[in-house]
């Protein structure tokens, strides 16, 4: 396997950790990026682009220095930090009630959720009682309705649990109302476009071309028991949860009547906030970077732009919110505003990091105290939600590089 790209000096473990994920992991074709201090050090990508699965798997068309890839959560990222910079500028008050914003949230008891527990997964609402058709996430309005009438699965603020698909809506909808525009939109002029990330809620027609197919794939032997002994295998109770027709797990994740298609040009197209974005390894690198500090132009490198939050909204997004066992992932969970924390089954560089997984494998996240941004795709889709044996990988080598540069 060819790996393309570069590593700055001193990175060269990093190479030698991505080229391994494609020996020793299963990986069919990934890009990955890492910045330091708001420059980028390490920008590598390799394999196929949109492999094809029959008899085996075929190699079909390389993955190139622009190839982008659906993001699966690692969406939700981008969302929270629309609404984490509406807030910044006074738009949204965290501590208000949604129902401030957006009236027809108060049916079912739901008068008193503030917006931060739609952030921090606290608000109760992860599964519909009423699955959402394809037709309506294509619509946006029956979605944002449909959270909107829904029941808490416990009672807001007790207790948390992960949102897998209607935190999107919920988050989104609420961007909308505060912003005077669609989550997608607002991101795309007020972050992707001033910093010259190549990130999308809602794909553009002219970047179709671009994005790379999912494929989904069982985990290979060699990382059912991960590096040092790790244990990789998810526990009978998760195991459970998500066998069961019935549990809050399967439920959340089944949100959607029938499941979303991530590869159909038509749902790429459209707003899915909380699943369904699509970028590249070096902007979502770059768009970390960018939070935590001033960042290089993509356009002209060496010029510098400021830092995106501000300390407050950092410490926001940074900052822990919630901790202990998660009602629908069955394991204990961190989130800030909007992103998980490091640790537990979500591992990321240190104690100071937050950013979020993406179901399948693809992770981005920031590191104030190291001054990384951290951005990793790939279209192998192998199973987990929160954590991957080939992120973890990237990041092991990054931590080691970080500390031999002392």
């Amino acid at each position: 396997m060819e790996i393309q790209g570069f590593t700055a000096d001193g990175f060269e473990p990093v190479r030698a950790a991505f080229a391994g994920n494609f020996r020793e992991y299963g990986e069919l074709g990934a890009a990955f990026a890492l910045y330091l201090d708001g420059r980028k050090v390490v920008d590598l990508w390799g394999g196929d682009a949109r492999p094809e699965v029959g008899a085996g798997l075929a190699p079909a068309v390389a993955w190139e220095a622009g190839t982008a890839q659906v993001l699966r959560s690692v969406t939700k990222g981008l969302t929270a930090s629309a609404a984490l910079l509406l807030a910044q500028r006074g738009l949204l008050d965290l501590d208000a009630p949604v129902a401030a914003y957006w009236p027809e949230f108060k049916q079912a008891g739901k008068e008193r959720i503030p917006v931060r527990w739609l952030l921090s997964h606290q608000a109760g609402l992860p599964a519909l009682d009423v699955p959402l058709r394809i037709e309506d996430v294509l619509a946006w309005d029956p979605a944002a309705a449909a959270v909107a009438a829904q029941a808490p699965s416990w009672e807001p603020g007790t207790a948390h649990g992960y949102h897998p698909l209607t935190f999107g809506w919920l988050v989104g909808e609420v961007v909308r109302r505060a912003g005077g525009r669609s989550v997608g939109r607002y991101f795309a002029e007020e972050i992707a476009a001033p910093l010259g990330l190549d990130l999308w809620i809602g794909l553009p027609a002219a970047e179709s071309g671009r994005v790379g197919r999912l494929v989904d794939l069982p985990a290979p032997e060699a990382a059912k028991a991960g590096p040092g002994g790790m244990r990789m295998r998810p526990k009978q109770s998760v195991l459970d949860a998500y066998r069961d027709p019935l549990s809050l797990t399967s439920r959340a994740f089944g949100s959607v009547r029938s499941s979303v298609d991530l590869n159909d040009p038509a749902v790429r197209a459209v707003e899915v906030p909380g699943a369904g974005g699509i970028g590249t390894a070096r902007s979502l690198a770059r768009f970390y970077a960018a939070l935590i500090g001033a960042a290089d132009r993509a356009d002209a490198p060496g010029q510098r732009l400021p830092a995106l939050f501000e300390p407050a909204t950092l410490a926001e997004a940074a900052g822990p919110s919630v901790h202990g066992p998660d009602r629908v992932l069955i394991v204990n969970t961190t989130f800030g505003q909007g992103f998980f924390r490091h640790g537990g089954t979500s591992p990321m560089a240190s104690p100071a990091s937050f950013g979020h997984p993406g179901r399948g494998g693809s992770l981005g996240f920031a590191d104030p105290e190291l001054g990384i941004g951290f951005g990793y795709v790939t279209n192998g889709m192998q199973p987990g939600v929160t954590g991957d044996i080939r992120s973890r990988a990237l990041i092991a080598a990054v931590r080691q590089c970080l500390a031999d540069r002392g």
